[in-house]
């Protein structure tokens, strides 16, 4: 891997707005002169995003917690083989809306599944690759399901589960951030995009090449 390509997650409850700092983030990096890829999990390929579609989408199948776990390391391992590690390997700087913290804090935190298989999948689909630095956007529940309900007249499977679902999906998202603070920055959702965009830059700025701080 280029020493100059960086992977850098975004992760937090629905309605915290990563998919708009991850935008902010993309253009402020570009205008640094870095090479950014911007993608997103599940998904980022299109065999990745038919995996997606399974996860989310309602169907008259009941999908157990477990299998929607090893769905999303099928999407991953395609994912990072397929664009994510090409894309370090040249050097450029890869932004991903949510990675394996999202499992862990959704399927683990959530749905009630076994940290150990887990953590167990994590290690045989990237082993030692975890992102360099990774953007918990947090804010309480009640504030991201309003978002949420103000902008879509329909949600994914996930935006509609029930409010102790998402308490325990942020508390195991708060959890990561306080064992592993050197990776996991916490930014204060709660606020502008503008104000989100600034913390962010912040977060990332030691990772920054000399010549583009």
């Amino acid at each position: 891997m280029s020493p100059a390509g960086r992977f850098i997650s975004l992760e937090g409850i629905e309605g915290a707005g990563k998919s708009t700092l991850a935008r902010a983030l993309e253009a402020a990096l570009r205008a640094r002169g870095l090479p950014v890829l911007l993608t997103r999990e599940p998904g980022g390929t299109p065999l990745a995003e038919q995996l997606r579609a399974l996860v989310l989408t309602r169907g008259a199948e009941h999908i157990s917690p477990e299998a929607e776990t090893l769905l999303m390391f099928a999407a991953r391992a395609i994912h990072l083989d397929n664009l994510i590690r090409p894309a370090l390997a040249a050097g450029t700087w890869v932004i991903c809306d949510r990675f394996t913290d999202a499992t862990r804090a959704y399927q683990g935190g959530g749905c009630g599944v076994d940290g150990a298989l887990i953590e167990h999948l994590a290690g045989a689909v990237h082993g030692a690759l975890w992102p360099h630095r990774t953007l918990l956007l947090d804010l309480p529940v009640e504030l991201g399901i309003e978002r949420v309900r103000g902008r879509r007249s329909q949600g994914d499977r996930f935006e509609d589960e029930h409010r102790r679902f998402f308490d325990g999906v942020r508390r195991r998202y708060l959890e990561l951030a306080a064992s592993e603070p050197d990776r996991v920055r916490l930014l204060d959702a709660s606020g502008t995009p503008e104000s989100l965009r600034e913390q962010a830059l912040a977060a990332v700025a030691d990772l920054l090449p000399r010549s583009a701080d």
